[in-house]
């Protein structure tokens, strides 16, 4: 199949998905790793409503249940491993705390498991942590033992945690309540990207030097399906129906669509954005390299983060296509969706 056949495939089963077409309001924080700021951009206009200072190489965002705050992990440069997350206020557009985390620590992946605690990988400890960002506070440090531990995701019920480590090419199982390690599945290598599917029965890991998308049974914690995917799949997200889930791949500079149930790529969408260059940046690839992706709520947008192009592609994923660029800061990667707007101008 074409290029255009198969960007054309994806439209149509997306609207076959039931896919709503209205555009999502509210707020996108976005995490400028180049910069150490965060770019707080308004969906109504496109515009960046305010830019917050943040640490030395902010990697990933999270927003809380109510929308009011947006975690961000400070990695570090190369040079220097981060230790600290910051806590954004987003109607207020500032930073109203820092965490420590522990000095060198490298602190990546995010995941909100209540009201006011977060799940962070913690990469140069080979850990998990468990943090109190109100009390400011290590709640819990859980050793996962694999090499860097980069992202991780939470079934819905909060019971279980899933850790991918690029190194070991594993996920690692963790009983949250117990806070013990349950099992380390081997999915493939460079394993990083990671979700958790709606309804929470299966994890979708994407292994971005095996070229592979894998899937592992949460309750069973056994691996069911391989997909393969170039190239260099590095983050997974999914439709709210649970019916798609959205890939980037940074090398290949496209987004696959994958239909959960066949377990098939039925589809890639594209952005015409060209990359400023490896240069100085994490991934030194040609293209414009996306990386982070968050999926609207109601599933008609998904933006996708173009780390070398400086640039974020907001898909319309009824059709398909490109519908903004919105810009940010340099370098984007991480971000989070709230519906909380900000007020400070």
């Amino acid at each position: 199949m074409s290029g255009s056949g198969v960007r054309h495939a994806a439209c149509a089963v997306l609207l076959a998905a039931g896919v709503r077409a209205s555009a999502a309001g509210g707020t996108l924080a976005v995490l400028n790793k180049g910069d150490a700021t965060a770019s707080l951009l308004d969906l109504g206009t496109g515009a960046v409503a305010a830019t917050v200072p943040t640490g030395e190489g902010p990697h990933e965002a999270a927003a809380s249940p109510d929308g009011r705050i947006v975690v961000v992990s400070n990695y570090g440069t190369r040079e220097r491993a981060g230790g600290t997350l910051t806590v954004l206020d987003v109607a207020g557009a500032r930073a109203v705390r820092t965490v420590d985390v522990g000095a060198g620590r490298r602190p990546h992946g995010l995941a909100f498991l209540d009201a006011r605690r977060v799940l962070v990988t913690a990469e140069a400890a080979r850990a998990l942590l468990v943090v109190d960002v109100e009390r400011g506070a290590v709640e819990a440090t859980i050793e996962t033992g694999q090499e860097i531990s980069h992202m991780v995701a939470a079934t819905p019920d909060g019971q279980r945690a899933f850790v991918a480590s690029i190194g070991s090419g594993t996920v690692t199982a963790i009983d949250l309540a117990s806070r013990r390690v349950l099992a380390q599945i081997r999915t493939g290598a460079g394993a990083e990207g990671i979700a958790v599917a709606p309804g929470g029965r299966e994890v979708w890991v994407a292994n971005r030097a095996a070229d592979t998308v894998t899937v592992v049974d949460a309750a069973k914690l056994s691996v069911v399906a391989e997909i393969p995917c170039a190239s260099f799949p590095i983050r997974v997200a999914f439709t709210p129906d649970g019916r798609r889930a959205l890939v980037t791949n940074a090398r290949s500079s496209d987004v696959a669509v994958v239909d959960v149930a066949s377990r098939k790529v039925v589809g890639r969408m594209s952005a015409a954005l060209s990359g400023a260059g490896g240069e100085g940046r994490l991934l030194a690839f040609e293209g414009a390299t996306p990386i982070g992706v968050v999926v609207a709520p109601g599933g008609a947008r998904a933006f996708v983060a173009h780390a070398n192009a400086d640039a974020i592609a907001e898909f319309d994923l009824a059709t398909g296509k490109v519908v903004r660029t919105l810009k940010a800061g340099r370098e984007p990667d991480g971000m989070a969706y709230t519906a909380v707007e900000v007020r400070a101008r």
